[in-house]
């Protein structure tokens, strides 16, 4: 019998005809299941807060009720040689927006992922994790996916998914015109109130962030992991007074 908390999409996907073999269409065919059973026990806080977050309680900024460009990032947890690690990549510094900084693995939904209210964001965050990092996708079990989120900057619509790593895969800069380096970074690092400071933006704007494996992890994905990190028990006082400013270009 199908755990309750097990979900499964695409089973019943037609072929896209001629183009049905290739690599995309395979992809998009792909059964997705979203299952939290089998995780290691220390993952258990995340299970339970994706069950139950609200949309507000992650953000102040949710998605228009038109409009936006749909996308979805792979929130990816790990085990590493310290423990519990989350994966992330640094964005080139030659890129017009956002140069040098470190993000989640994703982007946009393409045709090929389905359904954005459906499978498409899961399978579109594998797909761009794979195409950004290298990451092998058959060894990430989905456990998750947090409510979408919206980026006022640039416009996205953000479905988060959560993953474990159960079968960890090479990973590294794919294309080095738009990712500098991926890395790991432990979440005792990400709890360790010496590496969280508030940045400010000229325009005003104040957020969390997170000064880790030589980086600033800042805006939306600071975010969300200072989220993450509340609402599992995992968070640790620490001193908001501590500012870094970012300048316009940020």
């Amino acid at each position: 019998m199908r755990s309750a908390r097990e979900q499964r999409y695409g089973e019943e996907a037609e072929p896209r005809g001629p183009a049905a073999g290739d690599e995309a269409a395979a992809a998009a065919a792909a059964t997705v299941t979203i299952t939290a059973d089998g995780l290691p026990g220390w993952l258990d806080p995340v299970v339970r807060a994706a069950a139950t977050v609200e949309p507000r309680q992650l953000s102040r900024f949710l998605p228009p009720e038109n409009g936006g460009r749909q996308s979805a990032v792979l929130i990816l947890f790990g085990h590493g040689p310290r423990g519990p690690e989350l994966l992330l990549m640094e964005r080139a510094g030659t890129l017009r927006s956002h140069a040098g900084q470190p993000s989640f693995p994703g982007g946009a939904l393409d045709p090929e992922d389905g359904d954005p209210e459906g499978p498409g964001p899961v399978r579109a965050a594998l797909r761009e994790a794979r195409e950004e990092t290298g990451l092998d996708p058959s060894g990430v079990q989905v456990f998750g996916v947090l409510p979408r989120l919206y980026i006022p900057v640039s416009g996205f619509v953000v479905t988060p998914v959560l993953g474990w790593w159960r079968r960890p895969s090479p990973v590294g800069a794919v294309d080095q015109a738009e990712t500098a380096r991926v890395f790991t970074v432990p979440v005792a690092d990400l709890t360790d109130p010496a590496h969280r400071v508030t940045t400010r933006h000229p325009s005003g704007h104040t957020g969390p962030a997170f000064r880790v494996e030589n980086a600033l992890v800042w805006g939306f994905t600071a975010g969300v992991i200072d989220r993450i990190l509340h609402y599992a028990g995992w968070e640790i006082p620490w001193d908001r007074d501590k500012q870094v400013p970012l300048d316009w270009r940020s």
